[in-house]
């Protein structure tokens, strides 16, 4: 799940289907970065939702069709701050994390740091806060978030930038998020696409947890039977990347993160009933795997 999804599946309209109500924008350009879709998806969600056409864009933000069409596709040059902040404005979504996003992107686009900053400088910004509940939110999970994007993405700098960003997207998102039928489900699933939308993965499209075995585990050559102990760390931690969403996430974040059974439940949105239960089931999948890894079997 992505923050604000889109609706895959659809086919995409006619050129023409902009100035209709109701119809989904082109989609994005495959062009667009990752960090450029953490952003443009949840804009044109909002649109969507808005009932808003691209005319009313149009007359809201004083931009031509053509530069809002290829803003909303992600089409051609990276779009600077400020017609990026007139599309925003008009949806009535907040600057401050939005802004943040849209660095990230520009960064990711290969924009200088002066083209940015020159950007930024163009548009005064009101002062803005998170929702107080945001906030708490955020300051109860950073830590878990952190821990779990690290084991996927191996250094502190990866893990809290993309944690930063998922709270960003969060905030942008905040009213869908609130009037979810279960808002740390919804939390979850969007910290976990970020996740994995930069984890390595396998060719079979699994992400591959091998390499976390050398930040995770502590294997030292002085120990007798060190490099069979490593062999079966590896194979253990490649079974893991092959469970189930909600399987590995409960095997990451409980054995390879440390985090008590009893707030599993808690951050990832699901009862606890249903997580023991998914844990159990995790348990036997890993040995299935594991069999099936192991040559002398």
């Amino acid at each position: 799940m992505t923050a604000c999804p889109e609706g895959a599946g659809q086919p995409p309209p006619p050129p023409d289907a902009y100035g209709r109500r109701g119809r989904r924008p082109a989609p994005i350009a495959k062009t667009a970065g990752l960090s450029h879709r953490a952003w443009l998806e949840p804009v044109r969600s909002f649109l969507f939702a808005s009932g808003l056409t691209l005319n009313d864009l149009v007359d809201r933000s004083g931009y031509s069709k053509t530069r809002i069409s290829e803003l909303l596709r992600g089409n051609g040059y990276y779009p600077a701050w400020e017609i990026t902040f007139s599309v925003i404005r008009a949806l009535g979504l907040p600057a401050q994390p939005m802004r943040r996003l849209w660095s990230a992107a520009a960064r990711e686009a290969h924009k200088g740091p002066g083209w940015i900053t020159h950007c930024i400088e163009q548009v005064a910004l009101q002062p803005e806060s998170p929702p107080m509940a945001h906030r708490s939110f955020t300051e109860a999970m950073a830590d878990t978030y952190t821990a779990y994007a690290r084991t996927f993405l191996l250094t502190d700098h990866r893990a809290r930038w993309v944690v930063a960003e998922t709270f960003d997207i969060l905030w942008l998102c905040w009213d869908e998020a609130i009037t979810s039928e279960n808002f740390r489900r919804y939390a979850w699933q969007l910290l976990r696409a970020r996740v994995l939308a930069r984890a390595h993965h396998r060719r079979d499209g699994a992400p591959d947890l091998r390499a976390a075995v050398f930040s995770t585990a502590e294997v030292h050559s002085s120990v007798p039977g060190h490099v069979v102990v490593l062999s079966e760390l590896v194979d253990l931690f490649d079974a893991i990347g092959r469970l189930p969403d909600d399987q590995m996430d409960v095997t990451v974040l409980g054995h390879l993160c440390s985090v008590p059974a009893e707030r599993i439940a808690d951050v990832i949105g699901l009862t606890p009933a249903i997580t023991h239960s998914v844990d159990h089931h995790a348990r036997a999948t890993l040995e299935r795997l594991l069999r099936a890894l192991d040559p002398w079997e």
